[in-house]
């Protein structure tokens, strides 16, 4: 989806590396409730003595990770969006010679900030057991990768927007132009979809976690993830920064 391929930019296509996204998104979650909540790793400075820097541990390694990731060029796709954008480092990759498929103005639309804040305020309560065993670094790396996945998902909402825009764009504009926030977002929520995929991903959940045993037992299944909380994160956090993602660069389409 990075170049421009107008013949395969459609909503089918979106929607068929969106419902393959959820299968990343859920099996990076079942990594990560492996692990308790270890809430050390997301303190402030004091608990950790890193020359230099000023930041949470979680921080620095998830800066390091992102500035290692830059070099080698991951940022240069729009698929793909920084939680720690300043003075991120140029890539040694050139970048592919392609004509871009989203407006210039959708480098300005990143929400990862809020994704950040909900996952370890909202999300990471919800999914893993209160304590602080001390695994930080394995703790980390299953963070960043649901996170990356997370935020892959999320601001895939500008190809969404992209494409409804391109489809309808007489419906759109007036909106675009009176900068009506509100009203796109209304243009822009289909319900009964919304409610296909959290039926969707909690059936998914269900699937991918269950404990496999080889004796038959009529006792209900284990999971290692709920489903109704995968369906839960769709509900009260994917799917709506998503649409914020859409809206935020619909209002930047026609600039």
């Amino acid at each position: 989806m990075a170049c421009g391929d107008d013949n395969k930019l459609s909503l089918d296509s979106i929607r068929d590396s969106l419902i393959r996204q959820e299968d990343t998104i859920i099996f990076n979650l079942i990594e990560r409730i492996k692990y308790p909540t270890n809430p050390t790793l997301y303190k402030q400075p004091g608990s950790f003595n890193i020359p230099g820097f000023q930041g949470s541990l979680f921080q620095y390694l998830f800066q390091e990770t992102e500035a290692l990731q830059s070099k080698v060029g991951r940022y240069l796709s729009p698929e793909e969006n920084p939680f720690f954008p300043n003075d991120l480092p140029a890539s040694i990759i050139p970048p592919t010679k392609c004509t871009p498929v989203l407006h210039p103005a959708a480098e300005s639309v990143n929400v990862n900030e809020k994704i950040l804040d909900i996952y370890i305020n909202k999300m990471l309560p919800l999914f893993c057991k209160e304590a602080d065993e001390g695994n930080f670094a394995t703790t980390a790396a299953c963070d960043i990768q649901l996170l990356q996945a997370l935020s892959r998902r999320i601001h895939y909402g500008k190809f969404v927007a992209e494409v409804k825009f391109r489809d309808s764009t007489d419906d759109y504009k007036p909106f675009i132009l009176a900068k009506d926030g509100d009203a796109l977002m209304k243009l822009l929520t289909f319900e009964a979809v919304e409610e296909m995929v959290k039926k969707r991903v909690a059936r998914k959940a269900k699937m991918f976690s269950q404990e496999v045993t080889l004796i038959d037992s009529a006792e209900e299944v284990k999971c290692k993830v709920d489903p109704s909380l995968v369906s839960r994160l769709y509900e009260e956090w994917i799917m709506p920064l998503t649409k914020l993602v859409e809206v935020e660069y619909l209002l930047r389409r026609v600039d």
